[in-house]
């Protein structure tokens, strides 16, 4: 596997669409990363007061990727979407693994997220803004970079405390 540095530094001198997509992908790899070879118990279990934990994380991020490129971007109908987990009354249910979900199936919505994202993304510029909306591509492109990145950092430290696991 390339190192982050290798991987990052081989686009420098890129556009800047290839740019995002690069750091975006290695960001989302390294969620998927940090989760997979934990038990399902060890998905769920939070060493945070917060209740933060990986299979959490994971799945809030398919919800993240969901509403910016699905939503935001492809404008593609909320009845054609899938229903989020939320509610008024649990306003924070995307961020547990709830006893029937599996941590392999959390991480499987989230790749096939990440695959339509970058399947509307592919259709559009980066200044594409649907009508009547001020955010455009290259906006969702940051704030998923921006949401990812934060996620991954708390999965590389929620790994590390589950079984000392450091590193990409």
């Amino acid at each position: 596997m390339a190192r982050p540095s290798e991987i990052l530094g081989s686009v420098v001198a890129a556009s800047e669409r290839e740019q995002l997509e690069t750091f975006l992908d290695y960001l989302r790899d390294a969620v998927v990363r940090k989760a997979r070879g934990v038990s399902e118990e060890d998905a769920r279990r939070s060493p945070v007061p917060t209740g933060t934990n990986l299979g959490g994380l994971i799945k809030h991020l398919r919800w993240v990727e969901l509403g910016g490129f699905a939503e935001q971007i492809g404008q593609i109908p909320a009845a054609e979407l899938p229903t989020p987990p939320w509610t008024d009354a649990d306003p924070e249910a995307d961020l547990r693994l709830e006893p029937n979900e599996k941590l392999d199936d959390v991480i499987g919505a989230y790749q096939a997220e990440c695959d339509r994202s970058r399947e509307i993304a592919a259709q559009h510029s980066l200044d594409y803004a649907p009508r009547g909306r001020e955010l455009t591509l290259r906006w969702v492109y940051l704030h998923v970079i921006l949401e990812t990145g934060r996620h991954a950092g708390h999965a590389d430290i929620l790994r590390e405390m589950i079984d000392g696991s450091v590193g990409d």
